[in-house]
Formats: structure tokens, sequence, C-alpha cells
């Protein structure tokens, strides 16, 4: 990683283990995404405190405070890319499938946990549309998957994730307009 470059998922995942959090590096990146896509931003800066997450005794330092920023940064700009070139943060591709399954339903779990703690009233009109993803990914964060024909399910995974990035995008687009008289549509 460089200071200027985007975070990846292995500086997510060492970011945790030097601070213990208890948990996974797309779980943080989904709830960091989804607490975003809910209209909230972090209070000062404290990412932390805004997830709700806390190390086993290991205060973060002023290099890991930075990093946090850094990628709270970088899922703002993502999630409001006019080009719509959000994607959630996962292990990469030459990862073994399982994993990354693993990591779609831990980014799809922390995602719903972020988004339930931005708590805006904008929570309350979201269209059904809406409505109907977050049930969605609330189906996938509950998911396990099973592993048949390893083409066909790289094709799938490949599917749900898309789904889950255009159906952020979407929520993204309906808790974060600021024009209420916006449509809530992201084609």
């Amino acid at each position: 990683m460089t200071a200027t470059g985007p975070i990846g998922h292995d500086d997510i995942d060492a970011l945790i283990m030097r601070l213990r959090l208890g948990t996974e590096a797309s779980e943080l990146h989904g709830s960091l995404c989804g607490y975003l896509a809910g209209g909230a931003t972090p209070q000062g800066g404290n990412v932390l405190a805004a997830l709700q997450l806390d190390g086993e005794a290991t205060a973060p330092s002023a290099d890991d405070l930075s990093l946090l920023q850094r990628l709270t940064r970088q899922c703002e700009s993502e999630l409001s890319d006019a080009e719509l070139g959000f994607e959630p943060l996962l292990p990469a591709d030459d990862r073994p499938l399982t994993e990354r399954a693993e990591a779609v339903v831990d980014w799809c779990r922390g995602f719903l946990g972020g988004f339930g703690l931005a708590g805006t009233a904008a929570h309350a009109s979201l269209s059904e549309e809406a409505q109907e993803i977050l049930r969605d990914l609330g189906t996938i964060a509950a998911s396990s998957f099973d592993f048949d024909n390893e083409d066909e399910d790289e094709d799938a995974l490949i599917e749900v994730q898309e789904f889950i990035r255009v159906g952020v995008l979407l929520l993204y687009t309906e808790c974060n307009r600021h024009d209420p008289a916006a449509s809530g549509s992201v084609h």
C-alpha cells in the first residue's frame, strides 16, 4: 500500500490484526460502506467509534487512524462515483472460491450492521425496491454456500457481487440525496 494508492483488502486485514478488532476485512469494509450508504458520517473522523468496534486493549496509532480516515474517504468517493465504480472490498480473485464467498457473506453482514447504525430518518422512507434490496442482503448475510461446479459457482458468485454492488449504489443514492424530489433509481 502506498500513502496515496487505494487501500486494499490486505491493508484492512493487517489493520484488523494490529488492533485485534475481532472482525474480518470484508466485514469492516461492508460496515463502513453501510454506515455511509445509510447517510451517516463518522463524527470527528472516528470510524471505530462510529461502527462500535473496539480493539482488545490496543489503541490505534496515528498511522492506523490515518488509514481509517483514508479508507472512509475512499469509500465515500467510490459510493458517490458518477461512473458507478463502487465495488465491495473482497479477497483477490486468485483466492479460493470458498474464501471469497465467505467474504461476500461477511461484507453483507457488515453492511447491514453499518446501515442500521446510521439510523437516519431516510430509512423510514425507503422505496419498495430499496427495502427489497435490504431483505436480499439479509438473505445473503445469512447464507452458507455449497459448491458443486467450480465454473458455475464462480459465475454465480460474480452475479451475487454485481447484485450487491448495484443494490448498495441504489441505497446510497436514496439515503444521500440532497434533493428530496430526486429519483431513487440507479440504472
